[in-house]
């Protein structure tokens, strides 16, 4: 097991922290809002997944510093971002910032999504393969594809009690799997990028 630097430690440990926080908060609370639940409820949303994820992914990475985990790393990543993305430069605009930073929001919308991506901004990796990124935006595709095998099976439902949450297939069907398939594309470029910005730092630490 490779030693873990100083900073590296205490980022990943406040991933698990504020992940702790988050669902506490969403478990034990009742989220007003657009695109909010009551308890257990919330973890029907792909930001509050995608943030467990990161906390576990954080934690597994505290017990044991391998290279095998930066697939996972690389994806946990990729899912806080582009929950951070949406949020402030989608819905926030749209429904208002307040709603989507408060309690658990807080730190699942805004605080550990930073954390995460300051992490593995600043820490110095080997190089990483380009099968990575494929690998990172699977979680993502994995979400979609539960999301609308659940509408198939049990039906879209009426608001507030409907299966598409999201509102995806307002448009049909068509345009929800399109927009599933933007979102999986995104994550795939997000992946891309991180891995830019890690390889070139390996890079530049190896010229140093």
């Amino acid at each position: 097991m490779r030693h873990m630097p100083r900073t590296e430690k205490i980022l990943n440990i406040i991933m698990v922290i504020f992940a702790l926080i988050g669902i506490v908060l969403m478990v034990t609370g009742k989220e007003d809002g657009t695109l909010q639940s009551t308890g257990i409820e919330n973890f029907k949303y792909y930001t509050v997944l995608s943030n467990v994820f990161c906390g576990i992914v954080a934690g597994l990475y505290l017990i044991r510093r391998s290279d095998k985990l930066i697939p996972l790393k690389l994806g946990a990543v990729c899912g806080v971002t582009i929950t951070f993305c949406v949020v402030a430069f989608m819905f926030g605009p749209i429904y208002g910032f307040l709603q989507f930073y408060q309690r658990g929001n807080l730190f699942f919308h805004l605080l550990l999504p930073v954390v995460a991506m300051v992490e593995f901004i600043i820490v110095r990796r080997g190089k990483i393969p380009f099968r990575y990124t494929i690998l990172a935006a699977i979680p993502t595709l994995i979400y979609g594809f539960c999301y609308m095998t659940n509408i198939l099976i049990n039906g879209k439902g009426e608001w507030p009690d409907t299966n598409d949450f999201y509102g995806f297939l307002n448009w049909g069907w068509p345009v929800g799997i399109g927009i599933f398939a933007v979102i999986t594309l995104s994550a795939f470029g997000v992946a891309c990028a991180f891995r830019a910005i890690s390889n070139k730092r390996s890079l530049n630490k190896k010229e140093a």
